[in-house]
């Protein structure tokens, strides 16, 4: 989270004339209702079984922009889906340039506590091999939005040839 994935996502589909997924949004449209009531309500475990179907669903189709949540890639078979028709790109940034960006938000569940800053830190430290899994790593934190979706484009050409 706080990464630019969303953003950069759609910059990307709009410059590679791609279908834009927000993987977040397409299981509040499935569902009805928000992840924060999501998670509430039904709990993480849920949300990641939910999460887990429409992997499954957008690994069956070619050229998108998806944009998952920094969870998805906890699931071995989410990581071996969406490596069938795409590459897996990990947005990375330092956890205070996280906290900068996400600060005050509130629907980012996982942030829902008191010390929201030490929650980055131990999410980022407890994900850290499961994103090592992403076919190429791109640290967000000094780039723009624009620059980290060049930097993804020239990945996508050198990959093509």
């Amino acid at each position: 989270m706080g990464t630019g994935k969303t953003s950069v996502a759609k910059v990307l589909a709009k410059r590679l004339s791609r279908k834009f997924i927000e993987m977040d949004e397409a299981i509040e449209e499935r569902e009805k209702r928000p992840i924060t009531e999501i998670f509430r309500i039904n709990g993480e475990d849920y949300f990641r079984r939910l999460e887990k179907e429409i992997v499954e669903d957008i690994s069956k189709e070619n050229n998108l922009a998806v944009s998952c949540g920094g969870g998805v890639i906890l699931d071995k078979d989410n990581i071996k889906n969406l490596k069938k028709s795409g590459i897996i790109i990990c947005l990375w940034a330092n956890p205070d340039v996280i906290y900068k960006r996400v600060k005050g938000q509130s629907h980012r569940p996982l942030l829902n506590v008191d010390h929201p800053g030490e929650r980055i830190k131990e999410l980022l430290d407890a994900r850290k091999t499961f994103y090592d899994k992403s076919d190429y790593k791109i640290d967000t934190s000094n780039l723009t939005i624009q620059e980290v979706a060049g930097e993804i484009i020239k990945l996508i050409e050198n990959k093509k040839q």
